[in-house]
């Protein structure tokens, strides 16, 4: 009988984009997919500060790191981004669609239709932009791997949520079709959706319990920004070969799509 070896995550020798990579999530994203063996570059809006320390600290694990900003709702400078990360890294085998703006949580009826159209952009139009930018050059290469933060919030769709809930619906409808479109050049196209996690400005505030919240989630805590991290670093890797067009919640079970 052949040996079943325990599977590993192992990304050595492939290069991934992760934009929004300067926020609370986005840092993990880049720490957990260099720490699996990927280079790695960093898209930032503003942080440079942020950015470069950030890549200084991939670097320091013996993975190339590269640090560009763009504003990821404007074709041109995605594309400008393309052609530096290209020029840099080579062309990504990983793009993780990170980067999201949110606004003011109130409901529809005062929600500013600026922050609708806003919304849209920086959400659905991101990953048009993305898959127009990098995903040709995995056609040809016959395999890429896209990856998009969704949120459980498209799912709860509860008072408050209608700016961000309908731009993040809007974005599974875009990684559907994509998933479909780009499958029969081998490229996967998912979604992990977050619960709401803890992160580095929760931890350093002390407000990693949030009761009210947990008592909704069957298995009674929050999840830790990690946790999404590794499930990224999961549909990237060879082991989600055969996996794609899938909104996956990560969020203790708070949500679950139903069949």
């Amino acid at each position: 009988m052949k040996t079943v070896l325990p599977p590993k995550i192992d990304l050595n020798g492939k290069c991934a984009i992760v934009t929004g990579a300067t926020g609370e999530l986005g840092r993990v994203i880049v720490r957990v997919l260099a720490a699996a063996g990927a280079d790695v570059a960093i898209h930032y809006h503003s942080s440079r500060t942020r950015a470069e320390a950030l890549r200084k600290e991939i670097e320091s694990l013996g993975r190339k790191a590269f640090v560009w900003a763009a504003d990821i709702t404007v074709e041109a400078e995605v594309l400008a981004m393309r052609d530096a990360v290209r020029k840099e890294l080579g062309d990504p085998d990983i793009v993780v669609n990170n980067a999201v703006i949110q606004y003011e949580w109130t409901s529809v009826l005062e929600q500013a239709v600026s922050d609708f159209e806003s919304q849209f952009r920086s959400t659905t139009l991101h990953n048009v932009l993305m898959a127009k930018a990098f995903a040709p050059a995995m056609i040809e290469r016959g395999h890429g791997r896209i990856i998009a933060i969704n949120t459980e919030c498209a799912m709860q769709c509860t008072p408050s949520q209608g700016a961000y809930a309908s731009a993040k619906r809007g974005q599974d409808g875009v990684m559907r079709v994509l998933a479909r479109e780009l499958g029969p050049s081998g490229i996967t196209v998912n979604q992990v959706a977050p619960g709401w996690m803890i992160s580095e400005k929760y931890r350093e505030a002390g407000q990693e319990r949030q009761e009210a919240y947990e008592a909704g989630v069957p298995l009674r805590r929050r999840g830790e920004d990690v946790d999404i991290a590794n499930a990224v670093s999961f549909l990237a890797s060879d082991l989600a070969s055969f996996i794609s067009g899938v909104y996956l919640p990560v969020s203790g079970g708070n949500v679950m799509p139903t069949i």
